[in-house]
């Protein structure tokens, strides 16, 4: 079962940036995404990431801000995170998945990390 590890977070002043970080132990997918779910809301799509072709899909609330990376000597995935609004507060989470379509939906995904804090001060 492949194990999935984030770093990163923190605590950020509106308009800062942080690089989220995901380290995965097997290369057993083709997807890797980032998700996110703020206190009382539920878990949303941020950014997915083809391991072999590199296309990458981003939600709307993101789009132009954050970039989403991957480096395959790693086994690990970015998230450059830039313009931070206090909207963007939440757990952060990596997850992969076998598939290449759906990837915004987090029921498309097998295995997840544990999540890593991003709060952003106003």
């Amino acid at each position: 079962q492949a194990q999935l590890v984030e770093s990163g977070g923190g605590l950020v002043q509106a308009g800062g940036s942080l690089r989220l970080s995901c380290a995965v132990s097997e290369l057993t997918f083709n997807t890797m995404g980032w998700f996110r779910q703020a206190l009382g809301k539920e878990r949303e799509f941020v950014a997915a990431i083809s391991w072999i072709g590199n296309n990458q899909i981003y939600a709307d609330a993101v789009k132009g801000r954050f970039t989403i990376s991957r480096d395959i000597t790693k086994n690990t995935v970015y998230l450059q995170m830039n313009s931070l609004k206090p909207e963007d507060t939440a757990a952060y989470y990596c997850a992969t998945t076998f598939s290449i379509s759906d990837r915004a939906m987090s029921s498309t995904y097998d295995y997840w990390g544990q999540g890593t804090q991003v709060t952003v001060s106003s």
